[in-house]
């Protein structure tokens, strides 16, 4: 029927899926570009200290050109021609043909003012990303930032060769039947040819992955939601997001819990799809 629970399940995972898919792709683009040393630019002191001198007399061209135009607004209204100016037609002809000797073309310099202001946007923000940058480099260094080095190449791996496996699944219309965990120890063991109860394990091991696997996405489901609604967010749309939050939570639990039937071992995962039913 329309309205039984595997009806409203499939099409509440559509969505949620599909922004699991989204968040997981940003994710495997993000994390190995964020903590690889690979993807780093060398940068040096020199690199930094000569852009912030760019900036500075950048700043210092912005200051003398307003300081210009002020010293030519003061000398106009010194001479009366800001309050004093002559009006009526023939006022309009005699301010058209005279002129003051001396006085700066103020439109042309504040078109120059505009455009240093930009001008220095752009350097600072390149400065900020110079020294961004460079506190990376000097994390790559350190013990931690070698892991997460090493993490970000072994995930890459994972990611290349998730995304092979995906494609042959979906092409060959293949479902699988052993949960990661399963088959990895099974392969371990088969190799080192040592004794194990692999079926013992194997529950224990899957079920902790899975509790990782749940608590980490939500967290990284939340840290980037709430960077998106800090950039959107106003007084006047606070509920609005608040239950946006709600419904983008509900649809990606449902969907983890979808998803997370192929990392359990098979008798549990038909206890999830006698409950989910046949999706």
């Amino acid at each position: 029927g329309i309205l039984s629970i595997e009806q409203l399940i499939s099409r509440v995972g559509v969505i949620g899926v599909t922004l699991m898919a989204l968040l997981s792709g940003f994710g495997a683009v993000n994390c190995p570009y964020t903590y690889m040393s690979y993807f780093l630019r060398n940068v040096t002191d020199a690199d930094i200290l000569a852009l912030e001198r760019r900036l500075l007399q950048t700043m210092d061209m912005i200051v003398s050109k307003k300081k210009r135009i002020a010293v030519a607004h003061r000398t106009m209204f010194q001479r009366g021609e800001v309050n004093n100016r002559p009006t009526g037609f023939w006022g309009m002809i005699k301010s058209v043909t005279t002129s003051v000797p001396g006085s700066e073309n103020l439109a042309l310099i504040q078109q120059e003012v505009d455009a240093l202001e930009e001008l220095s946007r752009q350097l600072f923000l390149e400065t900020a990303d110079l020294h961004a940058t460079k506190e990376r480099i000097e994390y790559s260094k350190t013990f931690q930032g070698k892991y997460f080095n090493f993490l970000g190449y072994f995930f890459s791996i994972y990611c290349v060769w998730k995304i092979f496996m995906a494609t042959i699944n979906i092409v060959f219309d293949r479902v699988g039947k052993t949960d990661p965990v399963t088959r990895g120890i099974e392969i371990t063991v088969n190799y080192l040819g040592i004794q194990f109860d692999v079926k013992f394990w194997s529950q224990h091991i899957s079920f902790i992955l899975v509790g990782i696997i749940i608590v980490t996405s939500i967290r990284g489901l939340l840290i980037t939601l709430t960077k998106f609604f800090y950039a959107i967010s106003s007084s006047k749309s606070s509920n609005v997001i608040v239950l946006l939050l709600a419904q983008i939570m509900g649809m990606y639990f449902v969907s983890s819990v979808l998803l997370i039937r192929m990392s359990m071992p098979p008798e549990y995962r038909t206890i999830i799809t006698e409950v989910l039913g046949e999706l």
